[in-house]
């Protein structure tokens, strides 16, 4: 099928839209973070008593209208824009896939753009409570640095697949794989600030700047259920997908496994995240060993994605840089 060159500009032109909404909500989500503690004053001032004049029908205070604090508003306004950019950032995603009349993840770049916008919506379903809002910030820090080098270094123009991903296999197992690697992009965020939050406990230097920031962040409780639950949720996608990828392995080229290096650091990955989930259930590990392992689960995914894809040959060289 003859390459939709208009449509593929189109969709550069919504990737780049949705890379720049999504950097000015996450300025938004600094300006929240920045305001946060004034907010129980603000929510304070709004109910100072104003005096009207006394009538047998009516009390001599009544409490002010209660007006949202500026951290309120702040996170209210960048969170609509999240959900701006993500529409931009689906829409480049479709766009991509009409042009080149294939699944729109083909190559690291669609990849990796199809993973950050999985980790968006999740964190669309998981961030919901204003509690948990001033997360966005560090799930958006992340997912604009993947997002940059996917445009920057993995960009590869629209073109058709190598003839080894012309399979029905691409569209499952890749998508499967990139819906479970986005929500850990959430838990290892989750578990990152699970491991700051307890370094910095609300008693420890309140005076200190590190102190006064990691303060306004959820407790540390919520940041481990956090973690734990997102994992929860990815752990079996991503091991539904390795196991998707061996059967397509066996189809193409003949066995399950042949631990070429991107199964075998899939493997190591989906082990390292099996053994934190152990740990998470284990007495004596549930709190910062746990996490250190989550953690580690998450780089090994990383590396996986850059290190494996990018530096080491194998049968799964398929990144499509130009």
């Amino acid at each position: 099928m003859p390459i939709d060159d208009n449509l593929a500009r189109w969709s550069d032109i919504s990737f780049e839209t949705a890379f720049v909404v999504y950097l000015l909500a996450a300025i938004l989500f600094i300006a929240q973070l920045a305001t946060t503690r004034t907010a129980t004053l603000s929510r304070a001032s709004s109910l100072h008593p104003q005096l009207i004049a006394a009538t047998s029908s009516t009390p001599g205070y009544v409490p002010v209208p209660e007006r949202r604090a500026p951290s309120e508003r702040l996170g209210r306004t960048g969170l609509a824009l999240v959900m701006l950019a993500l529409t931009l950032h689906i829409g480049s995603i479709v766009l991509r896939g009409i042009a080149t009349g294939r699944p729109p993840w083909g190559n690291m770049y669609e990849f990796v753009s199809v993973t950050c916008a999985a980790g968006i919506l999740a964190g669309l379903i998981v961030l919901r409570s204003e509690q948990l809002r001033t997360l966005w910030l560090f799930v958006l820090v992340p997912t604009l640095i993947l997002l940059f080098i996917a445009g920057t270094v993995l960009y590869a123009n629209a073109a058709p697949v190598v003839p080894a991903l012309q399979s029905y296999w691409l569209p499952v197992h890749v998508s499967i794989v990139s819906l479970g690697s986005g929500v850990f992009l959430i838990s290892g965020a989750a578990s990152t600030l699970f491991l700051i939050r307890i370094r910095y406990p609300d008693s420890a230097v309140p005076d200190s700047r590190v102190g006064r920031i990691v303060a306004r962040l959820p407790s540390a409780h919520s940041l481990d259920v956090l973690a734990y639950k997102t994992t929860i949720f990815a752990f079996p996608l991503f091991g539904i997908g390795v196991i998707l990828g061996a059967i397509w392995a066996e189809a193409a080229w003949g066995r399950f496994w042949g631990w070429d290096p991107k199964e075998t650091v899939s493997f190591i990955a989906w082990i390292i995240y099996a053994a934190y989930l152990h740990a998470r259930a284990t007495s004596g590990w549930r709190d910062t060993r746990a996490a250190w392992i989550n953690i580690a689960g998450f780089v090994a995914m990383l590396f996986n994605l850059f290190i494996i894809n990018m530096v080491v040959s194998g049968l799964h060289s398929y990144a499509g840089l130009n």
